[in-house]
């Protein structure tokens, strides 16, 4: 009996010295493991959903797609703070899954931490890439593809983005040394997309408009998390002015897009991304305790906390004149005081790299 006592306290020290080398936190062995266990399954479910032939299951597998894609992108989020694993080694390798899985494998993980830590060094939103400079260089029918495209709520400016980070190893010398990550990426890809295709030409279709839904469900969170200013660089490590903007600038200017302040339990549908003050407090806190976090700082009435029931009119009434605005624009109050904050392009931290 003893040495079976024995056995089981060093089976359970070891147990714990392996949740302690894996997860930077050891409370978040269960809900990072679901959260994982989430994505995975409905990568899975909505592959099988969008190969069965039935039109509504069809239009689940979209929505189970969509939303798997969401949870992997703000789990590169949380890679991108160090905030899940205790190893970085490990970090940058399901970083780099979790990447290739949201089909923005084409730059290096480590680039998207980078990127992204600026965001929150600088207090400002910082990009590789403008698309309104780039769409003023571009004929004048590009131009109104793009608007015809974003006027039907299709993320044209969005997938420029993406467009340009698998372009760019191609038209700066500066970034050749990512070629074949880019050539690799693409061909697997492409398996990826010929394997759903082979299955069911429908499949490749859902899977087609659960990426869009994607990119939009990310724009949206992105678009109205900050009235910062925009800073285009030419290198990650490029320098930029920071005169100003201290600690009370970072509050004043970064809002908290909540899905539901009546049920928070729904803010989880974009892994609690809407606290976003709370994250901004305390950059390294894990998804699962912003929302404690969030309560501790921010009282229900803070002008800061601007929900979705109060963005969606924006959304819809500035998508055309958001496209080439120079300005992110203000939050007003009462009523309608998310009418005059535009959003803006180009912030996503996955495609500002």
């Amino acid at each position: 009996m003893y040495i079976l006592f024995y056995i089981i306290l060093k089976k359970d020290s070891l147990i714990m010295k392996t949740k302690l080398q894996l997860w930077r936190y050891t409370e978040g062995a269960l809900p990072n493991s679901l959260a994982f266990g989430y994505v995975f399954s409905m990568q899975a479910l909505g592959i099988y959903l969008l190969t069965s032939g039935q039109l509504l299951t069809w239009f689940a597998g979209i929505l189970a797609m969509t939303h798997s894609l969401v949870i992997a992108a703000y789990l590169i989020h949380e890679i991108a703070h160090q905030c899940l694993f205790q190893s970085r080694k490990v970090n940058r390798i399901v970083g780099e899954v979790l990447s290739w899985i949201c089909g923005t494998a084409y730059a290096p993980i480590g680039r998207i931490q980078r990127m992204h830590m600026r965001h929150h060094g600088d207090r400002a939103d910082v990009t590789l890439f403008d698309p309104r400079a780039f769409l003023k260089r571009t004929p004048n029918w590009f131009r109104k593809t793009v608007y015809l495209l974003e006027w039907m709520y299709l993320p044209a400016v969005e997938l420029i983005m993406h467009f340009n980070v698998m372009t760019r190893p191609f038209l700066n010398d500066k970034f050749k040394n990512e070629r074949w990550r880019v050539i690799l990426m693409g061909l697997s890809r492409l398996v990826f997309f010929g394997s759903l295709y082979i299955l069911s030409p429908w499949a490749l279709v859902g899977f087609a408009i659960a990426y869009l839904l994607f990119l939009t469900a990310l724009f949206i969170a992105d678009a109205y998390a900050h009235t910062y200013e925009f800073f285009l660089v030419s290198d990650v490590n490029e320098k930029i002015e920071k005169s100003g903007r201290d600690q009370a600038y970072d509050i004043q200017h970064t809002y908290s897009n909540l899905i539901s302040e009546r049920w928070p339990v729904l803010n989880l549908l974009n892994l609690n991304f809407g606290y976003h003050n709370a994250h901004h407090y305390r950059p390294a806190e894990p998804w699962y305790q912003l929302p404690e976090l969030h309560n501790e700082r921010f009282s229900p009435d803070s002008p800061q906390i601007l929900p979705y029931k109060e963005i969606w009119h924006s959304f819809r009434m500035n998508r055309l004149k958001r496209i080439e605005a120079e300005e992110a624009g203000d939050v007003g109050t009462g009523t309608g005081r998310a009418d005059g904050f535009l959003g803006v392009h180009g912030v996503s931290f996955l495609s500002v790299v």
